[in-house]
């Protein structure tokens, strides 16, 4: 997913662009408000971090601007000024969420999280490469082919699927295929990781599903 973050604070606009390529987003920025409003009409993104005090144009005209030019995306105000009149005036102005400064980075993370989960309920089949996988009936096909899959095989290329380009640790794998808050101390995920690579990616050239050392799996083309 791209991300646009818009932030003149030069410290906090590294921080934060690291931190989103590390966890596999594709990152924009601009460090002003007149160039946000140029990269948010001229690119597609998945989400947009906006800081308030820019500047030029402030976060909260540049988001209404947006909004009134007919861009949609996603956005998120990062600002250090917190006051719930403050909050209220941002999510009026367009922004679907609010986090005052200073904030979590895992807090970040999570919220960017639950907007790609919002934007993939949009659409039932989803693609990497030459793969095609159709949430609702769980039809899977790769190359046209058609692979037949366990359910708990479907849940995890869901899973995977939805999260393309970013690192899944086991443990979430674990809560979100068999809805355990625990690790069974067992090799289950290793077997269906193993299970679903066979039926994906024997034969072919390119390789969909990979393992990141110590930190769990991603697909990527």
């Amino acid at each position: 997913m791209k991300v646009l973050i818009v932030e003149d604070e030069r410290k906090m606009q590294a921080l934060l662009s690291n931190f989103l390529s590390n966890e596999g987003y594709a990152v924009h920025c601009a460090d002003n408000g007149t160039e946000g409003l140029r990269l948010g009409q001229l690119m597609e993104f998945g989400v947009l971090l906006i800081d308030v005090m820019m500047p030029g144009i402030d976060g909260i005209t540049l988001i209404k601007r947006l909004r009134v030019l007919g861009v949609t995306t996603p956005a998120i105000i990062l600002s250090a000024r917190g006051a719930l009149d403050h909050r209220i005036e941002g999510l009026d102005a367009g922004a679907d969420d609010y986090l005052p400064k200073p904030f979590s980075l895992s807090e970040l993370s999570a919220k960017l999280r639950a907007i790609k989960r919002r934007s993939m309920k949009a659409s039932t089949t989803f693609s990497l490469d030459d793969l095609t996988y159709n949430q609702l009936t769980r039809e899977t096909r790769r190359a046209g082919v058609k692979i037949d899959l366990s359910t708990r095989e479907a849940l995890l290329l869901e899973i995977l699927l939805t999260s393309a380009g970013q690192v899944v640790s086991r443990m979430e794998i674990i809560k979100r295929v068999w809805e355990y808050d625990f690790d069974p101390g067992t090799n289950i995920v290793e077997v269906y990781v193993r299970r679903l690579r066979d039926k994906i990616d024997r034969g072919q050239n390119r390789k969909l599903i990979h393992n990141v050392r110590g930190l769990g799996y991603t697909m990527r083309a």
